[in-house]
């Protein structure tokens, strides 16, 4: 599935890479829209490789990519001062303070000495690093080091910013300060982002468009809300009820009877169950439950999700 729009961001026809025996990414043909693009698939799906090849830092075997309108091989330096990047790895100048980092690599990117200067705290304070930005790198923590390669990226002004893996290490609380970070930096300053991660959720919840790869192939792209947005089944979850043991399992069994299928995970009282109308399910899932003796903590209709779109790809 592909959006209406033929012109994006990014565009990639026909893309390949091999190394060896290995074919990192299999003719691609693929459209980055404005807005935040979710780039997902398990590690080794070929994320990285294409965001290198995104960035001019690698040339691919075979295929045409066009970034910003600009070719990444052909005018690689004029490219990269529009387009900012946040690596995976975190490898910094462990004595270095964080405003001379973010400060050096604006310069890097042809932004002059002064002008520098006074973007990178204006982008160390907008990640919430103000206070910190005279620390030197090596004394803060994984999440305050994720902030800074935020600030860095952002810091000279790009009209792209490619994020690879940027949640990587961070904590629930963490994680969502990032996210939400990310999404504030799209809206309010126009900034297109592509997000690489392998953490599906992360992306259903700030994504405006995705492209899903799975060893090299693109298995979906398009808006989120196309990929997901329908409605399919319900969720239910169950209570532990000390006096009905099995009571998951009795509300499973007669679900399947009825000829649903049912996703659960082992030893959990949460399933989504799927396979027929609302209606249908409604009234399957109210028998199953008054039959087995379980009762209801929480039943809420169940949307596609991406994982959705890899399971389908494996079939």
């Amino acid at each position: 599935m592909g959006d209406d729009v033929a012109v994006g961001v990014i565009t990639a026809t026909g893309l390949s890479m091999v190394f060896g025996q290995q074919r990192a990414l299999d003719a691609l043909d693929v459209t980055v829209q404005p807005g935040v693009t979710g780039l997902v698939g398990a590690n080794g799906a070929g994320k990285t490789t294409f965001m290198s090849i995104v960035l001019g830092l690698r040339a691919p075997t075979v295929g045409v990519v066009e970034v910003l309108g600009l070719d990444p091989m052909r005018q690689g330096a004029e490219l990269r001062s529009h387009v900012g990047y946040g690596p995976e790895r975190n490898i910094f100048p462990e004595d270095m303070p964080a405003s001379d980092f973010v400060k050096h690599l604006a310069e890097v990117r042809g932004m002059p000495r002064s002008e520098a200067r006074s973007r990178a705290s204006d982008a160390l304070w907008l990640v919430g690093l103000g206070e910190e930005r005279f620390r030197a790198l090596g004394t803060m923590s994984t999440g305050q080091r994720q902030r800074v390669k935020l600030a860095q990226a952002i810091a000279a002004d790009p009209s792209l910013i490619l994020l690879d893996e940027p949640t990587d290490g961070l904590d629930p609380v963490q994680r969502d300060e990032m996210l939400a970070l990310i999404k504030q930096i799209s809206s309010e300053y126009g900034i297109d982002v592509l997000l690489s991660s392998h953490l599906l959720e992360e992306v259903e919840r700030i994504c405006d468009h995705v492209v899903a790869l799975d060893a090299g192939r693109l298995i979906a792209q398009g808006r989120l809300v196309d990929l997901i947005g329908d409605v399919e089944g319900v969720t239910i979850e169950l209570a532990d009820i000390a006096d009905v043991p099995d009571s998951v399992g009795a509300v499973i069994g007669r679900l399947h009877a009825a000829g649903l299928e049912v996703r659960h995970e082992p030893e959990a009282f949460v399933m989504d169950v799927l396979g027929a109308s609302a209606d249908d399910i409604a009234d399957a899932v109210r028998d199953a439950i008054a039959d087995s003796s379980a009762r209801v903590r929480r039943i809420e209709p169940r949307r596609r999700r991406l994982e959705d779109l890899f399971e389908a790809a494996a079939l």
